[in-house]
């Protein structure tokens, strides 16, 4: 096990990989790898847009941590469980909620599997076993480390990806459920997307500690320290936690280092507090140009490929963006449907008046 200081690598900067370092994937599956990141930043740009076009009210952008978020999606099986932070919620469409779904939960319409119920960019996908995450800071953490305590005490053959930023790391639910985790042996891997910002507050000032990885120790369980802008090494990391917990050895803290390269938010500007320089340096190790490196020195990949790939994901998404604006807006019954086993006969009355 490396240290918990150790970052740890595949891919160089000019998109290298040592031979004895390559995953053993097939062609088609490393050029796969790529479609997902380029998808995900496409429809990242795309729905940015709509928001700054008042087309939808709310959106958090993932620029620059697709790589980490691909490789977990790729790291576990269809039974396994995924409780995200906030910038996950690619993962979900990866693992089968449709386009259309996910944009007509950024409007909030007839559409919305949340029937408006959430924040935008807050997907839920029961059948792809994604929770609806929470925007309060942390809380996830501890439901991650409950849902696999229960897969535990109940023998079934699931580990639970619980996802969190580096702010999550002074919430008290970060020591609740890492402690949990560890005592029950719960078959779950956190991970920490360390993007340095947690909104406008660096990791400089978020703690102490030189990585969020050596905190594992306290807790009793491992931690891997890896590059979160190379796809390759998250995904060997991430994959052979998950393969610790289903051999019932427990938790694993994994600290993905990675880069926030937008705003917190659509309603975020970050030129506030941060430093163009520190921009800029992140911007040259891009987990999509880096990895792109790689497919064209292994012969996988060229632009002409890449310029079909993104017309056809930009024109997916333009028709489910037409799709999804328009359907009708939200019956307001579904406001206590689900929530009352019988609806107070005064808003019963009210629907009727309003809506006859």
């Amino acid at each position: 096990m490396s240290a918990p200081t150790e970052l740890i690598g595949i891919l160089s900067e000019t998109g290298k990989v040592p031979k004895r370092r390559l995953p053993d994937l097939d062609g088609e599956a490393f050029v796969e790898l790529y479609r997902d990141m380029v998808r995900i930043r496409v429809f990242d740009k795309r729905m940015l847009a709509l928001q700054r076009q008042g087309r939808i009210g709310f959106y958090g952008p993932v620029k620059g941590q697709e790589a980490t978020i691909v490789a977990c999606a790729r790291a576990v099986g269809s039974t396994d469980w995924i409780v995200p932070a906030l910038r996950e919620g690619a993962i979900a469409m990866m693992r089968g909620l449709p386009l259309e779904f996910a944009v007509a939960q950024l409007i909030g319409n007839d559409m919305d599997l949340c029937k408006g119920r959430q924040m935008p960019c807050h997907y839920t996908w029961s059948k792809g076993r994604y929770v609806a995450m929470s925007s309060v800071i942390g809380t996830q953490i501890t439901h991650a480390t409950g849902l696999a305590m229960a897969a535990k005490y109940s023998e079934r053959d699931e580990v639970v990806l619980g996802f969190l930023g580096d702010g999550a790391t002074s919430s008290n639910d970060f020591h609740s459920g890492l402690n949990f985790a560890a005592v029950y042996s719960a078959p779950v891997v956190f991970v920490c997307q360390n993007n340095q910002w947690s909104i406008s507050v660096p990791f400089s000032q978020q703690t102490a500690t030189e990585t969020v990885a050596v905190k594992a120790k306290a807790y009793g369980m491992p931690a891997r320290r890896v590059d979160g802008n190379d796809v390759l090494a998250v995904l060997d990391v991430v994959g052979r936690a998950v393969g610790r917990a289903r051999g019932g050895d427990g938790p694993t803290l994994v600290e993905a280092v990675t880069y926030r390269q937008l705003g917190h938010s659509s309603s975020d500007d970050p030129t506030r507090y941060r430093d163009d320089a520190e921009v800029k340096a992140w911007l040259a190790r891009d987990p999509i140009a880096r990895y792109r490196k790689f497919l064209d020195v292994e012969g996988l990949w060229d632009d002409e490929r890449d310029t079909e790939f993104v017309d056809e994901v930009d024109g997916e998404i333009s028709r489910v963006v037409r799709e999804a604006e328009a359907a009708p807006p939200l019956d307001p019954r579904t406001l206590t449907s689900d929530v009352f086993a019988r609806t107070d006969p005064r808003l019963e009355e009210h629907f009727r008046e309003e809506h006859p």
